[in-house]
């Protein structure tokens, strides 16, 4: 290897991904080998791993030393329209796996496209965005970015592989950094936040912490935050009482509407009205936030029929034990359960390599690939699920430095993708081990067990590697 290409290699980035999967290995061998020990077989997951890993390290050289860089760009579109073909069919050719249909079987092996199209959507948002006097503001340039982004999402709803698709999320991180509008995000976020606070507590409770927030936000609008957040508390305190006022027998005709409905429809009115007046003296911030209001209005009506109607059965029910609204530590909450538990026996320190009881005994359903964390929790301790997470944190700020340091545009957004890719991955699946989020299955990069997950996390990062090392020996 020449010293001057030696030297412009990030080596951080391909260190800390070969010690994430040598971590990983170990930690799938702990997970996975019998009380016999060691046995050399390809029903082995361990030995199994072992070739996900020899030939993922063979694309990784490939990619970063033998092909071009300049193919990127033009194989995009191709690449992603043979994915999301691919998506479609497997959801009716493929093999069914924990009811879900999302593997194409190659003899003893098995390949997932889902784990492909993170890399082509990555590639074609890069080609897109990078093109010369590319705008979130043009309708034009928006509509295609969503287009690529709701393809392969719906495709892999289509495969009931949740996790998945909510991967693609991560990348309205790097539209925000190319120059979306936050409001998306924080709709985005209102609209989780309201979906709890619903399922929770109730509607009525919901839309008084959206009359709050509207409050607030019109007092800071009209630079008068004080008085906004005076009258605001105030409104808020009288309408607390209203659930009690329509139990009053005098008050028996306004029965016809529950509490949240009878709110819903004063404010709502009062809302609309305040759009139409703000809209014709042109106060657009004023304007804008009585429409964000009415469609928090639509958010929380429309909870209970996602929840009802949406949403498969076991997916309300770990929402459900999610938020504490059922408990079942032996049924959908079993998981978690056993989860926290491991995770919590490791204590400071871990119980050490192969010492992990809930381990080697199996209590942990998945322990080898989506719940794989509370291996390292129970074995590695404290310490050891700190140094992975460092190791993740590093990884990912490496990234985003590094991609804010190109000159080329599709190499920057391509590793802003990269990037948002793993923090979605690692932030997912984290929470799902240790009870923050549903149990939704998606493993954590370069060490869960899966050669499909591992060679696409590989491809992902090595292209990036390629594009960095061809920015710096060109510039």
């Amino acid at each position: 290897m020449p010293e001057a290409l030696h030297k412009k290699i990030d080596w951080v980035i391909a260190g800390i991904w070969l010690l994430l999967v040598v971590f990983g290995w170990m930690n799938i061998y702990a997970s996975s080998v019998s009380e016999d020990g060691f046995r050399f077989s390809l029903k082995e997951k361990y030995i199994m791993d072992l070739i996900w890993v020899a030939t993922a390290l063979t694309l990784g050289i490939l990619i970063l030393f033998v092909i071009p860089s300049r193919i990127y760009p033009p194989i995009a579109l191709p690449f992603y329209v043979l994915m999301v073909v691919l998506l479609v069919a497997v959801a009716f050719i493929g093999v069914e796996v924990n009811g879900s249909k999302s593997w194409f079987a190659l003899g003893p092996f098995r390949l997932q496209p889902a784990e492909f199209s993170k890399i082509a959507t990555a590639l074609l948002l890069a080609q897109v965005m990078s093109k010369y006097g590319f705008s979130f503001s043009k309708f034009r340039d928006a509509a295609r970015v969503a287009i690529v982004l709701a393809l392969p999402m719906l495709a892999i709803l289509l495969e009931k592989e949740t996790g998945s698709a909510l991967v693609y999320l991560g990348y309205l991180l790097v539209c925000y950094r190319e120059g979306m509008t936050g409001w998306i995000l924080i709709v985005g976020l209102l609209a989780i936040l309201f979906f709890i606070l619903t399922l929770v507590f109730s509607p009525f409770v919901a839309e008084l912490v959206l009359l709050a927030l509207t409050g607030v936000s019109f007092g800071f609008f009209v630079r008068k935050p004080l008085m906004g957040g005076l009258i605001t508390a105030a409104s808020i305190a009288l309408l607390a009482f209203l659930p009690r006022l329509l139990q009053l027998e005098s008050l028996s005709f306004l029965n016809r509407f529950d509490a949240a409905e009878w709110l819903a429809l004063l404010s709502g009115t009062a809302a609309l009205v305040l759009a139409l007046v703000f809209w014709f003296r042109r106060q657009k911030q004023l304007r804008n936030l009585m429409l964000g209001f009415l469609l928090g209005l639509l958010m929380i009506f429309s909870v209970e029929m996602v929840f009802t109607k949406v949403l498969k059965d076991h997916q309300r029910a770990r929402i459900e034990v999610l938020l504490g609204i059922k408990e079942d530590p032996m049924g959908v909450g079993y998981n978690v359960h056993q989860s926290l538990v491991a995770i919590g026996s490791g204590g400071l320190t871990g119980k050490g390599f192969l010492g992990g009881t809930q381990t080697r005994f199996d209590f942990v359903p998945e322990q080898s690939t989506d719940f794989i964390f509370c291996t390292i929790g129970e074995e590695w301790g404290l310490i050891g699920t700190l140094a992975v997470l460092g190791a993740y944190l590093t990884l990912i700020l490496r990234l985003i430095s590094s991609a804010e340091k190109q000159k080329d545009h599709f190499a920057r957004i391509y590793g802003w993708c990269v990037a948002s890719c793993l923090l979605m991955h690692v932030v997912i699946n984290i929470c799902m081990t240790i009870g923050l989020m549903p149990v939704i299955g998606i493993p954590l990069p370069m060490i869960s067990y899966g050669g499909s997950s591992l060679w696409a996390f590989t491809i992902l990062l090595f292209i990036y590697l390629r594009l960095d090392l061809d920015q710096k020996l060109y510039q």
